[in-house]
């Protein structure tokens, strides 16, 4: 099972719905991963605007 980006979020789970926002839109074309740990120096999660860490969609399609 290949892993799916939310469109709302963007965050990345193998799930059918996102564990962060609830959401049922999912997509597998995404593109670009990041993943954040230090979400207070991180300047990617204050552009994405993410609040947890995690597995990221740079570009969900």
């Amino acid at each position: 099972m290949s892993e799916k980006a939310c469109s709302n979020c963007h965050f990345l789970t193998k799930e059918n719905a996102c564990p962060k926002c609830k959401s049922s839109s999912l997509s597998e074309d995404y593109g670009g991963l990041v993943i954040l740990f230090d979400l207070e120096n991180s300047a990617i999660s204050k552009a994405m605007s993410v609040k947890d860490r995690g597995h990221y969609a740079l570009k969900v399609r």
